[in-house]
């Protein structure tokens, strides 16, 4: 067993090296502790449901590393021996990978998505797939394939999607780092709920080539974490130009240089001007929305503490350029057809044919509505003028904050707390009108990052967004960092051991 001085539960990349030059830890007792503790938590005890698919070649990938390290005497990348829960939106060799349907169970691609393919040659070990819901299309943990997820800190409470497994999986430390995949918020909202740093990056700054798309061009894969160091890292591996992603031009645009974790400054909130996006916080009448605003304010205030400026901003008629900007139900279908159609080996090529086989979770309200979408975006007559709106969207967002001389700006993730399951299958939250103010970073085509801000009372987590401008990750990194030294707000759930668990 691994020595008693390495402390799995909240190790961090760094911990895990350290351990790893100490002799202290190989890899293989690493990938062991965490195959454990997904048995103990994840198929047992609480059943989080978080985890699709083990990777069954996980110990000997952990050997091979062993081996490497042995004859070197040094580690063979900067995620070396990293074991990566990955969201199974992203194609990886040789496992199973569904994409949260059960109308492809059993499609195992042939080739590594060019995400997985960085992480392996930066040296991490896939250690699993995570649920998701059907093709990314709900903000909550219901799949065909894999069922419910629970939230590791409220068993009754749903985890967020769309990387909803990847959110409780980290959370509850079944994993080191995981990756999630963002279109409208599907990074931010489980980290929101999660206690976790959820990073969506400008799109194209990660490749999508491998990964199933939601809407093509606002789709990107990103680091869910328990630090932002580690998203850091994570970002690191994941960042670069990919010829067969065109939208990897942002890349080259952002001439980012070096590694992301030289912008952790702990005096990065010193001076830093940040604008509250006022129309952005719930109701306070509404009790789950002011213990939300209660946490984000005392977060601002902390912050202020430590010599950032606020002010307060709108963006005029926010609510209805949301509305203009939404091309889900005009760009899904085609996007999601175009990508199984482009895999033969499929038995389900298109969302119709998996919509007429009844092949889908029932709460995914979302997936029914994109099967009654246009064919090609094109072929509906407010699809041009919606997507001229995006521009205008971006340019006025980008424009407020420059005006005002802004760093960045804040809001909650999600205007009310992580819903309970009765409540979602009671209807009280339609995919479209679930109130999260993720759409606005996501439909404007800005970076953000999810920072966790807190817990309610009952031990609720809540989460704050923090967005800047387009290609300004390193800003985020800065801002967040240093929030993280003063707050130190991540703590892992308090998950029973099915031992400690009552016989019912």
């Amino acid at each position: 067993m691994a020595d008693e001085a390495f402390k799995l539960e909240e190790a961090t990349i760094a911990d895990i090296h350290q351990a790893f030059r100490r002799r202290v830890l190989t890899c293989r007792q690493l990938v062991q502790l965490y195959l454990d503790r997904i048995e103990m938590f994840d198929r047992k005890g609480p059943a989080l449901n978080s985890i699709v698919t083990v990777n069954h070649n996980a110990l000997a990938e952990a050997d091979r590393l062993d081996e490497l390290h042995s004859r070197a005497g040094t580690l063979t990348g900067p995620l070396h021996g990293i074991p990566v829960v990955v969201k199974d939106q992203a194609e990886t060799k040789g496992i199973v990978t569904t994409f949260g349907s059960i109308a492809l169970d059993g499609y195992i691609p042939q080739h590594d998505a060019t995400a997985i393919a960085r992480l392996k040659q930066a040296g991490a070990i896939v250690l699993a797939k995570s649920a998701m819901p059907d093709f990314a299309t709900s903000w909550f943990g219901f799949s065909s394939k894999s069922g419910e997820t629970k939230n590791p800190y409220a068993l009754d409470r749903d985890p967020g999607g769309s990387s909803s497994g990847t959110g409780a999986a980290v959370a509850a430390n079944l994993g080191t780092v995981g990756i999630g995949e963002d279109t409208g918020g599907s990074i931010r909202v489980p980290a929101s709920f999660n206690n976790l740093f959820g990073l969506r990056v400008t799109p194209g700054l990660i490749s999508r080539t491998g990964m199933s798309p939601l809407v093509v061009f606002q789709d990107t894969a990103g680091p869910m974490t328990r630090t932002v160091t580690d998203a850091a890292l994570l970002l690191d591996a994941l960042a670069g130009y990919d010829p067969k992603d065109p939208y990897t031009s942002a890349y080259a645009i952002a001439g980012h240089t070096g590694s992301y974790s030289r912008h952790l400054d702990r005096d990065g909130l010193t001076g830093a001007r940040i604008g509250v996006l006022t129309q952005a916080f719930g109701s306070e009448t509404e009790e789950d929305a002011a213990q939300v605003n209660a946490l984000v304010r005392a977060a601002i205030k902390k912050m202020e503490e430590s010599g950032a400026e606020f002010t307060e901003i709108a963006i005029p008629n926010l609510t209805e350029r949301i509305l203009e900007t939404s091309l889900y139900l005009l760009h899904s279908r085609h996007d999601i057809d175009q990508f199984l159609g482009a895999r033969p080996g499929l038995r389900y090529r298109t969302v119709g044919s998996i919509h007429a086989a009844k092949k889908y979770h029932p709460m995914l309200d979302l997936f029914e509505m994109i099967v009654q979408g246009p064919a090609h975006p094109a072929d509906d007559p407010t699809y041009f003028r919606k997507l001229a709106a995006r521009e205008d969207f971006q340019r006025d967002v980008v424009n407020l904050l420059a005006q005002s001389g802004l760093t960045a700006m804040c809001f909650p993730c999600v205007q009310v707390l992580p819903p309970t399951k009765s409540a979602i299958k009671l209807g009280k939250w339609p995919t479209m009108a679930f109130p999260t103010n993720t759409f606005i970073a996501s439909q404007a085509w800005m970076p953000s990052m999810c920072v966790p801000v807190g817990f309610t009372s009952a031990g609720i987590p809540v989460g704050m967004e923090l967005v800047t401008y387009p290609y300004h990750e390193p800003d985020l990194f800065r801002l967040a960092f240093a929030f993280e030294q003063v707050t130190h707000h991540r703590k892992a759930p308090e998950i029973r051991r099915p031992s400690e668990l009552s016989p019912d």
